[in-house]
């Protein structure tokens, strides 16, 4: 989850009738509907932005908003169904999204969904796994389901952890002290999410702090020094999965002083992007570990996805998982944003007391401001129209937008070079069900 900006809000101006609101009346698409089970005919246009892109990145400027899940799963559908895309890639963790593959793909009964996800922040993976399931039941060529992120959104080293200790016992017994060193360490401060379990690492001592971080360096070392004796043992998949788990912890470690930091007000600038390059990473891992005619559909927040810094207030704060993956695959990466221009949405204040470290606060959103992306769709569009358009034939320099919004707030970045496209829905709500 990213962490949220604050900018004043600035209502639209109604007297301008700019030269990209011009520019966006002419190239963007009007979609008929959000229904995901509705015909797809009216998105075939996105066919032809993503060209032959291998990684199409679906976003949403809020998590826990309705409108956003409709959207995800209506295009889930169009990219499985119409373009061949063959791997749905969640921001969820890469060591427990292994159980949640082998339940789409159509192991165990239908209502272990429930028992599998009992831990997790209610981010929309349910309703997407279901139709995943029911894809897959008649498909000539299931559809997987693979996690990018580092354990619990950074809450908890334990999913991967533990998976990593059960693979030693096989491949490396020797480094088993190590890994029950971090255990026993990690178990003080596990949480749901980062924003909680970052609190309570704070409160560690400094000693076992860095007990933690020496134990996972010498492991993730000696892990890649091992690497034959236990590919041996083991075999090459085993391995390199353990592996990406070693190095989950290891980034989840680095994410949380990083995180500790800024909420203490110091840090190093970049720090975050720790999680950013795992996130990254992991995409470019099961893009080549699924074969050369794999195509990911990848579900982040738009924060993530987008190929700019992220600029808060005027610094650049991190690296987003789109910056690297643009950098490492060029046009095979198409970063879609998805946001609203009116409604309502979920801020997610820090609360130490809560289960997540934070609530969900059902917020009214203000008028677009001017120089928004969702400013320019409302003057472009019809009132109530859903908007597609593609941004990378946009017109950059003075009256392109600089901002688009995070929550009730606004991330600001050139949005023509941040974004290859963007949908815009007239009004956003809070999904029901949302127990924070």
């Amino acid at each position: 989850m990213p962490v949220q900006p604050v900018h004043p809000v600035q209502p639209v101006e109604s007297s301008g009738h700019d030269a990209f609101a011009q520019w966006l009346r002419d190239h963007a698409t009007t979609l008929t509907t959000l229904d995901p089970g509705a015909p797809l005919d009216d998105l075939e246009p996105l066919r032809d932005l993503i060209g032959d892109a291998r990684v199409v990145g679906v976003g949403e400027n809020s998590h826990f908003i309705h409108e956003f899940g409709l959207t995800r799963r209506r295009l889930l559908r169009f990219l499985v169904e119409r373009c061949g895309f063959t791997l749905l890639t969640f921001e969820y963790g890469f060591s427990e999204a292994f159980a949640l593959d082998a339940w789409a793909r159509g192991a165990g009964p239908d209502d272990d969904l429930a028992r599998i996800t009992t831990a997790d922040l209610p981010m929309g993976a349910p309703e997407l796994l279901r139709a995943l399931r029911l894809h897959n039941r008649t498909a000539a060529r299931p559809v997987g389901f693979t996690g990018a992120d580092i354990p619990a959104a950074g809450g908890s080293l334990l999913p991967a952890l533990r998976p990593v200790a059960d693979h030693l016992r096989e491949a490396d017994p020797g480094a088993l002290p190590l890994v029950r060193t971090a255990i026993g360490i990690a178990e003080r401060f596990a949480g749901g999410s980062g924003a909680a379990a970052a609190p309570a690492w704070a409160q560690l001592p400094a000693a076992e702090q860095d007990a933690l971080t020496a134990a996972l360096a010498r492991l993730l070392i000696r892990f890649r020094a091992t690497e034959p004796l236990q590919v041996a043992r083991t075999g090459r998949y085993a391995y390199e999965v353990a592996l990406r788990r070693m190095e989950a912890a290891t980034h989840a470690d680095h994410t949380l002083r990083a995180m500790a930091a800024l909420f203490a007000g110091e840090g190093l600038t970049i720090d975050t992007a720790a999680r950013e390059t795992y996130l990254a990473g992991s995409v470019l891992w099961h893009l080549e570990h699924a074969g050369p005619e794999a195509r990911v559909v990848l579900m982040a927040h738009n924060a993530h996805l987008q190929r700019e810094a992220v600029t808060l207030e005027g610094h650049e704060t991190t690296l987003p998982m789109g910056h690297y993956l643009h950098h490492a695959l060029g046009d095979d990466y198409f970063a879609l944003g998805v946001t609203s221009i009116g409604g309502r949405t979920a801020e997610m204040p820090l609360d130490a007391s809560a289960r997540f470290g934070f609530t969900v606060d059902d917020t009214e959103l203000e008028p677009p401001e001017q120089g928004s992306i969702e400013g320019a769709f409302a003057r472009a569009l019809p009132a109530g129209a859903i908007g597609l358009a593609g941004l990378r034939a946009a017109p950059r320099g003075e009256g392109s937008p600089d901002r688009t919004r995070l929550q009730s707030a606004y991330l600001h970045a050139p949005i023509a070079d941040a974004y290859d496209g963007m949908l815009c829905v007239p009004s956003s709500r809070v999904a029901d069900g949302i127990e924070i």
